[in-house]
């Protein structure tokens, strides 16, 4: 839980990004606190990436007054050091690690920021030990000697999980998980992420597909045209009439077990 002195995990105030020539975030202001689960959701294109890559540091927003970024009431950060704080899964890192390396090294080149683990590399016995307590807690121990090229996608997932929570960051940060997993995967994903959550592990995750939204989660913020086009409690904003807005096509929604499912 946080108190009235923790600053916000995030604070994004009137921030504008452009890819190429194009305005991906459009003076978004955005604000989430450590500890929360938030699913931010919306169509392609709506900038849901470009945020993601901003609080990364991979992309920056336009110098302009009255527009102000931080992370945990800090405007700069060193990267590596920001990776302690996050822990982040993304499609990008998914497709680098589909090389020959090990589930175990894997779980280990997060204290690295790489992908595997290299000869200048020091590990100790003490990564060693936290990387496959990460894994028993994922219930992957069984993959630590397995190459992540020889695994399924499922599996590959929670290993990559595996990377991002060796250094107990505050938030896990998951862009679009479920992308490429069958439905069996997504329920083991989805099982993982809600013991995470129940753990008090802060969850941000960033989909296109509501039946990724577990039922710890209880803030949506939906992005549309790089802004905030609603940002609250689950039960009033996955809503049909704005879910068809939102996506511009008609939606009819279902729940069941604290899930949501569009159609």
């Amino acid at each position: 839980m946080t108190t009235d002195n923790t600053p916000a995990l995030l604070d994004f105030h009137r921030i504008s990004v452009m890819r190429g020539e194009r305005l991906a975030l459009d003076e978004l202001t955005l604000k989430i606190q450590c500890g929360e689960h938030a699913a931010i959701l919306g169509p392609n294109g709506s900038g849901k990436s470009t945020l993601i890559k901003t609080i990364t540091r991979e992309c920056y927003p336009l110098i302009r007054e009255g527009s102000s970024m931080t992370i945990l009431g800090r405007s700069r950060w060193n990267v590596f050091e920001l990776r302690h704080v996050m822990g982040i899964v993304s499609n990008d890192l998914a497709a680098s690690c589909s090389r020959d390396i090990t589930g175990l090294e894997a779980a280990l080149s997060g204290f690295f920021s790489s992908i595997g683990i290299c000869p200048q590399h020091e590990v100790t016995a003490e990564m060693r030990e936290k990387a496959a307590d990460v894994l028993a807690l994922l219930e992957i121990s069984h993959l630590a000697d397995r190459y992540m090229n020889e695994m399924s996608s499922g599996e590959a997932h929670r290993v990559l999980i595996g990377r991002a929570l060796v250094h107990d960051p505050r938030v896990l940060l998951l862009d679009e998980p479920s992308t490429s997993l069958d439905l069996f995967a997504q329920q083991e994903l989805r099982s993982i992420l809600r013991k995470l959550a129940a753990s008090g592990l802060g969850i941000l995750l960033v989909t296109h597909q509501l039946s990724d939204i577990i039922p710890e989660i209880e803030r949506v913020i939906l992005m549309r045209n790089g802004r905030v086009f609603r940002d609250g409690g689950k039960a009033e904003y996955l809503a049909a009439p704005l879910l068809t807005e939102l996506f511009g096509l008609p939606v009819d929604l279902t729940q069941r077990d604290g899930y949501y499912h569009a159609w």
